[in-house]
């Protein structure tokens, strides 16, 4: 195998249902745990995705995302890891808040921020251009360590999004029209002799409920 020009493939995917999810809850960095429809959601992801073959997984070291990681390996029965790079967009001060008061409370900052596209950066937290360099090289990183892997990612909705923008050229403004759906997986491809990182397929399969 040349491992200089051997394709690697990423499966995207976002970690199942928490308790914060449920009550609108901004996670960021901190964690609660999958609720028990959670966990049945991610036992199902398994069934389902062990359909397709998959050489490892690589999960955010989240709780979250690595219990669903691990709920997923009951059925894919393959190699884990874990990277702290793929942890959540650190959203500083309003980690914790709940979504509709952050819309209600801090309206017009939320506005001004958001605004920014890339360059959002919750107060105390991190840009989303930040997000994208690190959960990036995270894969990068992955490639070169296992040329030529079958992948699945278990990870957040901000990384997700921000490796599928970048390489769409999106602004991440509130203008641009809806591109991942949620709850689906989304496949990318990496040469690491080209360093070429490439969108085979996004919203490729949508996960069982």
């Amino acid at each position: 195998m040349n491992a200089r020009f051997t394709t690697t493939r990423f499966g995207l995917i976002r970690h199942a249902q928490t308790t914060w999810n449920l009550e609108k809850r901004i996670q960021g960095r901190k964690d609660s745990p999958l609720t028990a429809e959670g966990k049945r959601r991610a036992v199902n992801w398994g069934k389902q995705l062990k359909k397709i073959k998959w050489n490892r997984i690589l999960s955010s070291d989240t709780g979250r995302a690595l219990q669903t990681a691990v709920l997923i390996n009951a059925a894919l029965r393959v190699p884990l890891d874990v990277d702290a790079r793929l942890q959540e967009q650190d959203w500083g001060f309003w980690t914790g808040k709940r979504e509709p008061d952050i819309r209600r409370d801090d309206s017009r900052k939320l506005k001004e921020l958001t605004n920014l596209g890339w360059d959002f950066r919750p107060p105390g937290g991190e840009s989303r251009r930040e997000v994208w360099k690190r959960s990036d090289a995270a894969l990068r990183a992955a490639a070169d360590a296992w040329p030529g892997t079958a992948f699945l990612i278990v990870t957040h909705e901000g990384i997700i999004k921000s490796l599928i923008y970048h390489l769409s050229g999106r602004r991440f403004l509130p203008s641009d029209p809806p591109l991942v759906r949620p709850g689906h997986l989304h496949q990318l491809i990496f040469t690491p002799g080209r360093k070429e990182m490439k969108i085979e397929r996004i919203n490729a399969l949508k996960l069982s409920s």
